[in-house]
């Protein structure tokens, strides 16, 4: 029993959570038939659960064997036609949001820019990825521009890995919530991505368009290991299928990719925690200091936001240390790196699942204004789609439903990580007694995970 104590402590911490509501909607849930307390113990239950059944069910490695196999119209994807196709597509859609981003005036959902960027691009191909596999890789502007463009091919250095992937995803999210471009400045927002395009294709010319591909280009890396959770997986220029979550044990052990998987978490924790009155406590004391030291407050509440930031970044990471090292107490003669890399690939259902949750009524409400916005993307009485006239559709997706909703997605992606850890420590461990034993930790990372998860859509009603 005394192994169970990450487990219990994690799990009695949801007792914690506040009644919620939704973050980053425009409307507000109604009131839940049961309290919140009674979701989140129902849902430490479901992976408490979960973890035995894995134990007794599951005494073998299964999703660590490579299953994928051709479609039998599968080569046709990777035809050059249709990479061309693909790729002008990518570039097209880069040049109307960068013209747009300097012609149309208006701000946030009135602006093409914006909307396409922070919610079409970055919230929508989460989705996508996850259904249809590595679609941007197809779509990728700059991929298909480095790919017209000379290059160096000079060797990559092994111990950069995917660092700069991490912190240039770290800045976009900066730019996103805390420099708040995107709702301020459109024409910021659009200079940042042309500078982004300049340092790629730099990038890709000195050392190649796929090495940085895999390595520094932080939106093919992040949307990379999204699809990775699908079932879709091209290889060689054909389409084939896999098991659901086939692609996340073959992800490679490269340094720097524990630290953008945190970067990945830690900034949706952090957004979430935004939402709610603890952070605007803690803020407001941050910009008071530092407004005491002459420092103005724009600038004060920016320093607060990239601390905040960063602590959100820390604590999902010391939080996994502890597993990991949890994990490493049980015996098995394993370093501390190669159980930190060996089981980073779990996290990754974690993060796709705090993004659907997070931002599934953005998606669902804020995300239909690029239809009206895309007929007339320069603001110049366009109505090249017929869809100018377009409204926001509240009746999409029942808000009654969304809490609901919401549980359920953070436990499914929960139990899916707990089956992945599982899955591995059957192969680093290589006796089953041993494995589990491990994951008693590994158990409490998760219902932690989940408690926070919940935590932080309560916050939006904060």
């Amino acid at each position: 029993m005394r192994k169970l104590a990450p487990a219990a402590l994690g799990a009695a911490l949801l007792v914690l959570l506040p009644a919620a509501a939704e973050a980053h909607g425009l409307v507000q849930r109604p009131p839940l038939p049961i309290p919140q307390w009674l979701f989140a113990w129902a849902a430490a239950a479901v992976l408490v659960i979960s973890f035995f059944a894995l134990a007794v069910l599951w005494p073998t490695p299964r999703l660590e064997q490579d299953n994928w196999r051709p479609l039998p119209f599968g080569k046709g994807w990777g035809s050059l036609p249709l990479q061309i196709l693909w790729g002008a597509l990518g570039i097209f859609l880069l040049a109307v949001t960068v013209l747009a981003g300097y012609i149309a005036e208006g701000l946030a959902l009135n602006h093409f820019s914006s909307t396409f960027i922070l919610i079409t691009f970055w919230v929508g191909l989460v989705f996508i990825s996850i259904l249809f596999g590595d679609v941007f890789r197809a779509l990728s502007p700059w991929r298909a521009l480095g790919r017209l463009l000379p290059s160096l091919n000079r060797p990559y250095p092994e111990k950069l890995g995917r660092w700069p992937a991490a912190i240039l995803l770290f800045a976009f999210v900066w730019i996103e919530l805390v420099g708040k471009w995107g709702e301020t400045n459109p024409s910021l927002l659009v200079t940042a991505a042309l500078g982004y395009t300049v340092l790629t294709l730099a990038a890709q010319c000195y050392f190649g368009v796929e090495t940085w591909t895999r390595n520094g280009e932080a939106f093919a890396v992040y949307f990379g290991l999204f699809a990775r959770m699908s079932v879709f997986e091209t290889r060689g220029g054909t389409l084939g299928l896999r098991r659901p979550l086939g692609g996340l044990p073959r992800l490679d052990d490269v340094a720097g990719t524990v630290a953008f998987v945190m970067v990945m978490i830690g900034t949706v924790t952090f957004d979430g925690l935004s939402q709610g009155q603890l952070w605007r406590d803690l803020q407001t004391g941050v910009v008071d200091s530092l407004d005491g030291v002459g420092i103005g407050v724009l600038t004060a509440t920016r320093i607060a936001g990239t601390l905040g930031m960063l602590l959100g970044v820390l604590i999902v990471w010391g939080f996994y240390r502890l597993g990991i090292e949890g994990a490493r107490s049980v015996g098995g003669n394993l370093s501390l790196h190669k159980l930190e890399y060996g089981f980073v690939h779990s996290l990754v259902p974690i993060a796709a699942v705090y993004v659907a949750a997070h931002y599934l009524t953005l998606i669902f409400y804020e995300g239909q204004a690029i239809s009206y916005l895309a007929s007339d993307p320069f603001e110049q009485g366009w109505n090249l789609f017929g869809t100018v006239d377009n409204g926001i559709d509240y009746t999409v997706f029942p808000q009654e439903n969304t809490w609901y909703v919401q549980v359920a997605v953070v436990v499914i992606g929960h139990v899916a990580a707990l089956a992945l850890a599982h899955d591995r420590a059957l192969t680093l461990y290589g006796e089953a007694k041993l494995a589990v034993r491990s994951q008693y930790w590994m158990l409490g990372v998760m219902v932690g995970f989940t408690s926070l998860a919940l935590w932080l859509l309560a916050q939006g009603a904060s």
